[in-house]
């Protein structure tokens, strides 16, 4: 239950660390630097010179600023649950969401206790006698781990469903398409009407998270057998030996960490993919294509370019003197 505990409070993190990481790329270059002259009165600041802020994201949240961006929103609301929906003025969905998540969490400490109870029973009654009926309650630990997933399905759908009503109106928005992928692998696919993507990126995610089982399965084997083999005392008889085992267990664990390399890295690539092609769809390419190839001659002097003169020519420097023939090409799109 820990673990389970533990994992929700990582992926929530990572989901806060990452959008923030990840915002200077929604509709903006992915720089920090400042090209704003505060000299000139014309010049208008650089979007990008703070990448979010509490400013920002409350004065947009509140109203009073409709230009919010969608990665400071999705940013704020990973921490400041239902932001979202007071920024899409649905109001009605914030008791929802808090009963949800209240209800989900509530309960699964609640069983969570009853477990915890029940094991402290079994051990102090095992202590005293080995053969002891009593028993953990191994149902309010199976209660408790769907209440912390409930509460944390409430929590994803929350996001998701702000991310889905944000300017409703407004198409082929990169920073949608972007937090869509990070939320549901393939769903930026989607918005982008590529969704022949998603059995390619699946793919490689199960193909990676598969390796990642079987490694990580003999990775645990190997270890007991080494542990069984070095342990004091030991009377193991099998096939293996010591430093047999202990080759075997390094190289599953290695296998396993570069599954799970490959896995983050799948994972990442669909949400750049989402968000390059999501920018790509206002580039558009004329059907007039042309490419023309001419010769040229290259002066450094320039008179073939100013139309002075004629080229000089230097009978001691080749034929041509200081010119050079090139190749001029050219490209109409």
């Amino acid at each position: 239950m820990h673990r389970l505990i533990f994992k929700i409070l990582v992926t929530a993190a990572c989901l806060t660390v990452f959008s923030l990481a990840a915002e200077a790329q929604f509709k903006e270059d992915a720089f920090n630097q400042s090209y704003y002259d505060g000299a000139d009165s014309l010049a208008t600041k650089d979007s990008v010179d703070r990448m979010w802020s509490f400013k920002e994201f409350f004065h947009g949240v509140a109203h009073h600023d409709s230009t919010l961006r969608i990665g400071s929103l999705f940013a704020g609301s990973t921490v400041f649950i239902g932001s979202e929906q007071f920024y899409n003025r649905q109001y009605w969905k914030l008791p929802v969401v808090y009963a949800g998540i209240g209800a989900g969490l509530g309960m699964g400490f609640h069983y969570k206790g009853l477990y915890d109870k029940s094991k402290e029973a079994y051990d102090a009654a095992y202590e005293l006698d080995p053969e002891t009926t009593v028993t953990v309650d191994k149902h309010s630990k199976d209660m408790a781990t769907y209440m912390f997933a409930s509460a944390g399905l409430v929590y994803w759908a929350t996001l998701m469903d702000g991310i889905v009503n944000y300017k409703k109106d407004v198409k082929n928005q990169a920073g949608k398409a972007t937090i869509y992928s990070i939320l549901l692998p393939g769903l930026g696919q989607i918005y982008n009407h590529e969704a022949w993507k998603i059995p390619l990126y699946w793919g490689l995610m199960a193909g990676s998270y598969h390796y990642y089982s079987v490694n990580r399965k003999n990775y645990k084997r190997f270890k007991r057998i080494h542990n069984e083999i070095t342990a004091e005392g030991s009377t193991y008889s099998g096939y293996y030996t010591a430093e047999r085992a202990l080759y075997f267990r390094n190289v599953f664990r290695r296998y396993r960490d570069y599954s799970m390399v490959c896995i983050i890295g799948s994972y990442l690539l669909q949400v750049i993919d989402a968000n390059v092609f999501a920018y790509m769809q206002d580039f558009e390419v004329s059907d007039d294509l042309s490419l023309k190839v001419t010769p040229a001659v290259i002066s450094p002097y320039g008179e073939y370019a100013c139309g002075t003169s004629a080229p000089r020519f230097s009978f001691g420097q080749g034929a041509f003197g200081d010119n050079a023939i090139g190749i001029k090409v050219g490209v109409t799109f």
